[in-house]
């Protein structure tokens, strides 16, 4: 709740503040959550956890769900049930529990008949579920796209999903507070998916972890809404937590009439909290990085990481340059695997497919960037004649907006393949994937191992960089669509009409429905029930047993678990999907000559990386999950990335961050075949034949509950009047914030007054 504070605040602080429920003395926070979106992938298991523990959700007001990841893209013209439309059974399976799992917890929920249906991180903002100063989570990482809103917005695991579901808090450790400042001005070209991939280049994808990351500076403020979101949504892969932008008339023009944002007096009162959020002058930032934008130009990636960019018109690096051996083994790997030969410019380098969408791109403004490029090219221009380029709206609102628009057909004349909206060849979970080998000018936000298909090969790059691409068939330079003959082109083509999101939002959103689960009762808000579950978490004392090096820098939960593995409703079985890329042949489905492949190593219960920043990459608790499943318990590494660290110690494993040379030293013994033992009440790792000890240090709340096997949502439950107190003050405050269901008919719309004429 707001309370005086003297000193210069930032606006991660601000939110922060207000949102603190109860704190402990080691400064372990209870955080209340304003907004949970839920989606099929990750969700599964945790309404599964609160049926088994006969809990309800508490607050159904302030969730919304729809699918996404599984689901196809292809028309819905003849869609009856997701049962007969999602053909792939563990799809189909994750498709309809999340169906059932609305209807029995009484969700607020977007179908697939449902045109406001959509990715989480589109629909969010554009329903106007998010707001400025709240807190925002989600079971995938990428919810750091809402910071662009100026909330707190972050991933969360499934095991943390269950948490927010069961009491509408969680227990976080306050990050440390970044802030990247950019001025000047653009070059021509350059878009907001230039800049991020950009700033990941100069600082790489571990550069902000354990950090909430503030985008300042003219660039931003001058940034549309859409352009911030695309920032802030890879924040993840700059290793932080979250990002934000500080909200102002951007914001509010954005959100005003929005169907979910407040209205009339609670709007004036609303707006009036928003503007108060914003760094004070003379706030302290552990972390401060200045950017030129005049540095900046047009960015693509070139390897398996999305720290790995290089302008357009650079070349592929050459590892034999490297002085650092981890980075040159690493670029090697890279470039072996992208099929890459060094010192090739990269605007020599052909493709298979692109693809643009994702929650990074795929947005009405990124629809009209590509259009542009096309229409820049001439009247005749056409998709290359090898190459197969797939437009996926991120919402059905978007994709009628765009046809509106007379975008689509833009789109189709050029040989664009203009689909429906879901996640699609961002994460390739359903049919839109890359065969083996094939390579793809992506507008998604990771180039991972086999990411977009197993196999494939990505390129990160903007919009108008991809369209680019489609029509040369070639990694090409936007700036060559750009100029004077391209402006002709644009004036001679099809005249667009500018539409307003506005003319497409007449739905009427009714309040969430009544759970139909006799044995689930729904929350009044006015009282938690007892914590009568018992804790299924396993206790951590002592480990000891094999241990396996693994010599890889950035190893990404991906590389761990490859997403095809993710279309499970339950959380074992997975051992066999262990590093399968890495274990498999993928033609052959043989084992490889890997590390765990090999005797003693398939006995592993410990793993010691030499590499930084383990866990990079995804929310999925599919990764401890499969390394526990493995017989796991305990991953050594010289760091780890934050929600990898919180989803292993949900489920009884210890991440153990230690300095990479005693890394080095710990793999050395494993390499011999040698011992180890982890234990945690003392922290230390005992080596053998008389070795020196290696201590470690552990959160002491997160040492507590692995040393007794204590689960998180019961104890959160004991504190049921603090959460309730906290509720009824949040109610007087920010009654905004409360429900978000609607009278029945048509939704009154306000449009913004002189809208900015974006592209046309």
């Amino acid at each position: 709740m707001p309370t005086a504070v003297s000193a210069p605040r930032t606006l991660y602080d601000k939110i922060w503040d207000d949102h603190v429920v109860d704190v402990q003395e080691d400064g372990l926070a209870l955080i209340y959550i304003d907004r949970h979106l839920v989606h099929e992938v990750t969700s599964p298991q945790a309404f599964e956890g609160l049926r088994s523990a006969g809990r309800p959700v508490r607050r159904t007001d302030c969730t919304l769900a729809t699918v996404d990841h599984n689901i196809p893209t292809i028309s819905r013209k003849n869609l009856t049930t997701i049962e007969s439309f999602v053909e792939e059974p563990d799809s189909r399976a994750q498709c309809m529990a999340l169906e059932d799992n609305v209807k029995e917890f009484g969700l607020t929920y977007f179908g697939m008949k449902d045109k406001r249906q959509g990715i989480v991180h589109v629909i969010g903002p554009e329903q106007g579920f998010t707001l400025p100063g709240i807190t925002c989570v989600c079971g995938d990482s990428h919810t750091s796209t809402h910071g662009a809103f100026g909330s707190l917005a972050f991933g969360i695991g499934t095991s943390e999903v269950e948490h927010v579901l069961a009491t509408q808090t969680l227990l976080q450790k306050k990050g440390k507070n970044m802030r990247i400042t950019v001025d000047g001005d653009l070059h021509e070209g350059v878009t907001s998916k230039d800049v991020i991939l950009h700033i990941i280049g100069v600082i790489g994808t571990a550069g902000g972890t354990g950090s909430v990351i503030e985008y300042a500076g003219s660039v931003f403020r001058g940034f549309s809404m859409e352009a911030r979101m695309s920032v802030c949504n890879m924040s993840i892969e700059a290793g932080a937590r979250a990002g934000m932008v500080a909200p102002d008339e951007v914001t509010f023009n954005y959100l005003r009439g929005r169907p979910l944002a407040p209205k009339g007096e609670e709007w004036d009162r609303a707006e009036a909290y928003w503007r108060t959020l914003k760094s004070d002058e003379g706030a302290k930032f552990d972390i401060e990085v200045i950017i030129n934008a005049a540095d900046i130009v047009p960015t693509i990636t070139w390897g398996t990481s999305p720290q790995d960019v290089v302008p357009i018109t650079g070349a592929v690096p050459d590892p034999s340059t490297m002085t650092d051996p981890v980075k040159r083994a690493s670029a090697e790997r890279s470039l072996a695997y992208m099929g890459l030969v060094p010192n090739t410019p990269m605007e020599d380098i052909k493709v298979d497919k692109v693809f643009i969408g994702s929650c990074t791109n795929s947005r009405i403004e990124d629809m009209r960037s590509a259009a542009r490029v096309i229409l820049a090219a001439g009247p005749d221009a056409k998709v290359a004649p090898w190459v197969h380029a797939m437009i996926v709206p991120g919402s059905g609102l978007i994709k009628k907006h765009a046809e509106a628009e007379g975008l689509d057909a833009v789109f189709k004349r050029a040989g664009f393949d203009w689909r429906e909206a879901g996640c699609s060849m961002c994460l390739g979970m359903n049919p839109d994937q890359l065969a083996v080998g094939e390579r793809c000018a992506s507008t998604s936000n990771r180039n991972f191992e086999g990411r977009q298909g197993s196999g494939g090969r990505t390129h990160l790059v903007s919009p108008a960089m991809a369209a680019a691409a489609a029509i040369t068939g070639k990694l090409t330079d936007v700036r060559k669509f750009m100029g004077a003959i391209a402006d002709s082109n644009i004036a001679a083509g099809p005249k667009l009409k500018l539409a307003q999101a506005s003319e497409f939002m007449d739905d009427a959103v009714l309040p969430s429905p009544a759970p139909q689960a006799p044995s689930v009762t729904p929350s009044t808000g006015s009282d938690l029930p007892p914590p009568e579950a018992p804790s299924t978490v396993q206790k951590f004392i002592i480990v000891k047993g094999i241990a396996a090096p693994l010599h890889i820098e950035n190893v990404d939960t991906d590389m761990i678990i490859p997403k095809q593995f993710l279309k499970t409703l339950k959380r074992t079985g997975l051992a066999n999907a262990l590093f399968f890329t890495l274990r498999k042949d993928p033609h052959t489905g043989k084992d490889k000559d890997f590390i765990l492949n090999r005797e003693p190593y398939t006995r592993s219960k410990i793993l010691v990386c030499t590499g930084k920043n383990f866990g990079c990459g995804s929310s999925r608790e599919h990764a401890p999950w499969s390394l526990n499943d493995f017989g796991i318990r305990c991953i050594i590494a010289p760091s780890f990335a934050d929600i990898f660290r919180n989803n292993s110690m949900q489920n009884g494993m210890l991440p153990v961050a230690i300095p990479q040379e005693d890394c080095r030293a710990l793999a050395e013994d494993a390499e011999a075949g040698l011992e180890l033992e982890v234990d945690l009440e003392k922290e230390e790792i005992r080596r053998p034949n008389g070795k020196a000890v290696i201590p470690f240090k552990t959160d002491p709340f997160r040492r507590h509950c692995l040393l007794n096997g204590l689960d998180d949502i019961a104890l959160t439950l004991q504190k049921g009047s603090v959460i309730e107190e906290f509720e009824q003050r949040r109610s007087a405050v920010w009654p905004w914030l409360d429900g978000f269901g609607y009278k029945s008919g048509k939704i009154p719309i306000t449009a913004a007054k002189n809208p900015k004429r974006m592209d046309w």
